[in-house]
């Protein structure tokens, strides 16, 4: 392997850890599915700046953020349940991906590939995560008893809803970190499945994000493994299906209780 090869490989089980604690929180507030599909409004911006000859990544990451943005803003504005916005923006994004991606990158923009990655992209990654974490460690308790009572948390002084925007664009930044190796139809993947696998052996959130990090990085592993041994199997879709296989390993055990 390269150095460029390691860099890929680092971000991406960084991203694995990062994406089963967010994935964890998404969960717990019963966001996994809306989560999964913010990941499709990356498309448009792919697609855009494949055909204008950009950065595809910049591309995505402008139309990911600007979608969530608007998903929160029309939830707030039209009193609209999250799922329902999300449904709207998704569809549109999704048309509008198809039609600007051109043909023969489509593939790529869907399901993504492993690849060199220069140090400078990897150090941006990685400040991206960063961000995430501490935004996580510093809104943790905000979120946590918006979680549990929403109407305490209101009665505390949290603001509510810029909590929940903060929490779209975590989740949506997370996605864009996955999006360089799992594409725009699997990047949601590696936060919605180690999550799953965590809340079956959770005892506490705090097994439960340990769980779940720990899930998502071994299916990376796993996958960057299996793809190396057998070269006709991508990156993107060996780990996710890796991850699946995890969840269905998880009920030859027994669920923990969650204390």
């Amino acid at each position: 392997m390269s150095g460029q090869e390691w860099n890929a490989l680092v971000l991406a089980l960084l991203f694995a850890f990062v994406a089963g604690a967010v994935g964890s929180l998404a969960l717990s507030r019963r966001m996994l599915l809306a989560g999964d599909v913010l990941s499709h409004l990356a498309l448009p911006g792919l697609g855009l700046a494949l055909l204008l000859h950009l950065n595809p990544l910049l591309g995505a990451a402008v139309s990911l953020l600007l979608g969530t943005v608007l998903v929160w803003h029309l939830e707030q504005r039209t009193g609209l349940a999250a799922d329902v916005t999300i449904g709207v923006v998704f569809a549109t994004a999704l048309a509008l991906g198809a039609v600007l991606t051109p043909r023969e990158e489509l593939l790529e923009a869907l399901f993504g590939r492993f690849g060199p990655m220069p140090t400078p992209a990897l150090l941006i990654g990685m400040g991206v995560l960063g961000t995430i974490v501490t935004l996580l460690v510093r809104l943790r308790d905000g979120l946590l008893l918006h979680l549990f009572s929403p109407e305490l948390a209101a009665a505390t002084g949290v603001r509510l809803a810029w909590l929940e925007l903060l929490f779209l664009l975590m989740f949506s930044l997370t996605v864009l970190v996955g999006l360089r190796f799992l594409g725009a139809l699997l990047a949601s993947s590696l936060v919605i499945l180690p999550a799953a696998i965590g809340r079956r052996f959770a005892r506490s959130m705090r097994s439960f994000f340990a769980v779940s990090a720990l899930a998502g990085m071994a299916s990376v592993t796993g996958g960057f493994l299996l793809s190396r041994r057998l070269p006709g199997i991508e990156f993107g879709p060996a780990v996710v299906l890796l991850a699946a296989l995890l969840f269905v390993g998880s009920f030859a055990w027994p669920a923990g209780e969650p204390s």
